[in-house]
């Protein structure tokens, strides 16, 4: 018998939220670990441990205020995994600057785009990073580079920039290099970002994240201090990091939340140390860092955990960590079986970046229960489900899941409109995704109220076909989408990925899914695909599948 309670939920906090800042809080982590490794990056045979990483940070501080940078500006971070990047972060942080964090593969038009749209004054970038040359890029971008004075640049397609900070052993003309800059500033400046620390406050925006901008253009989410400092620890302290020191091994993409919130937060929260096992991506080497640094908890995608059990199986080697954390995308009970047979505990994270971060979190030690069910809301966070009319539908019916806590974001960056959207004047916050929640506080994702398929009056939702045809022996991966039909409206198509020499064909699947699911659910239609177009956290780019297929008239 279905509840008739409203699907409202209040998770009243164990512990209080602190009223700290990013910087203040690397302070605290520094005074009581400060010989305790902050981060390894495996590629650049580097680390640095609390105490220097602070040290670094106060230095880069230091030297952004003799650029001229104030308090609430705005810094970009455009590079992939690097030490630097973390100094970077933690430095705009100390010096109250805000960061924007952009995707290392950004083209020149996404990244005049992100520069006006959030008017970045300066902009720390990388050297090289795969087939790209950030000079080279940049000068696309601002040919103005070659002639100007450093941090005096005039450029026409971005006029708020003015300084740029490479991270290369290289020096290019009207750019400054990284190192250079660390010892710009005398002891008594850098002795003065202490003293700054309090004309910072908790409630100040400190980062700027992009969403995918799947829809229109790009949105920056802005969130405070306050907010990414205590997601953090409530995230760690529901994986219980503190108990011991634990070393994470972070293959995302720091740009990202699950970068940035979910590891840098947590880490500097719990004290742990972050690994960077390369500066993109390479399951391989990833392997090899867990191994070698001794890592007791890895960060990833499903998609990257399903790459990293192949590699594997290819090296024929039992490389395991104490915990798998998993957000980015949905996760299938298959995939979920997988990691867990060497002994791994499954985290499961959900949230958003206009969230800040989580807002769901679950420890699964049992592989048996459904992935998609976490196993209670994140502290401090009220959460409900709404039908289409606003109104709150009851326990265990699906809706759209809504969002009230500390950490919903301050707001799109000079967007009211959309942000109206978004985020209610009574604080609620609506997520996009269609959610069943349930009277005990567990809950599960259904899938994306953008991506459900009408076919012939049947609501479907390709997280649930996607889950099953997944255990077909000879698929790896599956994306189901809705393409257009006469009569249905829309009908089922079938996105896979199959294993090498595998022969598969519709009919195949039509079989395997006959009697496991209903008829309507059936794909119809197929289409082999050597590869998932993705973005640079991971997630499989839906909207880039549907015109693949439209081009093949399918």
């Amino acid at each position: 018998m279905h509840s008739t309670k409203p699907s409202y939920i209040h998770k009243i906090g164990e512990q209080p939220l602190k009223y700290t800042t990013i910087g203040q809080l690397l302070q605290e982590t520094a005074d009581k670990f400060g010989e305790r490794k902050a981060v390894v990056s495996v590629h650049q045979n580097e680390f640095l441990t609390f105490f220097e990483l602070l040290q670094k940070a106060d230095k880069l501080a230091a030297a952004f205020k003799l650029l001229n940078l104030e308090k609430n500006d705005r810094l970009g971070i455009w590079a992939p995994n690097l030490l630097e990047w973390y100094i970077t972060m933690m430095g705009c942080a100390r010096a109250g600057l805000i960061a924007v964090y952009l995707n290392p593969v950004f083209e020149a038009p996404e990244m005049v785009y992100c520069i006006n749209k959030t008017q970045i004054k300066a902009l720390v970038c990388a050297d090289k990073f795969k087939q790209r040359d950030y000079y080279e890029s940049l000068l696309t971008i601002a040919p103005e580079l070659v002639n100007c004075a450093r941090g005096d640049l005039q450029s026409e397609k971005v006029p708020s920039l003015k300084t740029v900070i490479r991270i290369s052993e290289t020096n290019k003309r009207g750019t400054y290099n990284f190192r250079e800059i660390l010892d710009l500033a005398n002891d008594s400046e850098v002795a003065n970002v202490q003293k700054f620390q309090q004309c910072i406050s908790p409630d100040d925006g400190c980062s700027l994240h992009f969403t995918s901008g799947t829809t229109g253009k790009p949105k920056a989410a802005l969130t405070s201090h306050y907010k990414m400092v205590n997601n953090g620890f409530f995230i760690g302290k529901g994986m219980d990091l503190s108990r011991k020191h634990h070393t994470l091994c972070v293959q995302v993409p720091l740009f990202h939340i699950f970068g940035t919130d979910i590891a840098i937060m947590v880490a500097l929260n719990h004290a742990s140390t972050i690994v960077l096992p390369t500066n993109g991506y390479h399951p391989s080497k990833t392997l090899d860092a867990i191994k070698n640094e001794k890592c007791t908890v890895v960060y990833g995608t499903p998609t990257m955990y399903t790459d990293l059990i192949e590699t594997q199986e290819k090296r024929k080697e039992r490389i395991s960590a104490e915990i798998a954390v998993i957000a980015g995308a949905p996760v299938t009970p298959y995939l979920i079986e997988q990691i867990s047979r060497n002994g791994c505990k499954v985290e499961l994270l959900y949230g958003l970046s206009e969230c800040t971060g989580i807002v769901f979190q679950s420890v699964l030690t049992d592989t048996k229960k459904a992935p998609e069910l976490v196993e209670y809301v994140q502290e401090h966070f009220e959460v409900k489900v709404i039908n289409e009319s606003g109104g709150v539908v009851p326990f265990g019916t699906a809706g759209e899941l809504c969002v009230r806590g500390y950490g919903n974001m301050l707001g799109y960056w000079e967007d009211e409109e959309k942000t109206n959207e978004m985020l209610g004047k009574d604080g609620w916050l609506k997520t996009g995704d269609q959610f069943i929640l349930e009277e005990d506080g567990s809950g599960r994702v259904v899938g994306r109220l953008k991506d459900m398929i009408i076919r012939g009056g049947e609501n479907i939702f390709p997280k649930e076909i996607e889950e099953f045809l997944v255990t077909h022996p000879e698929i790896l991966e599956v994306q189901v989408i809705g393409t257009p039909h006469k009569r249905l409206g829309e009908e089922v198509c079938a996105c896979v990925r199959v294993k090498p020499q595998a022969n598969l064909t519709l009919e195949d699947i039509a079989t395997f899914c006959k009697g496991k699911l209903a008829y309507f659910k059936i794909p119809t239609k197929m289409q082999i695909f050597d590869y998932f177009p993705r973005t640079m956290s991971g997630k499989i780019q839906k909207f880039k599948l549907k015109e693949t297929l439209s081009e093949k008239n399918l």
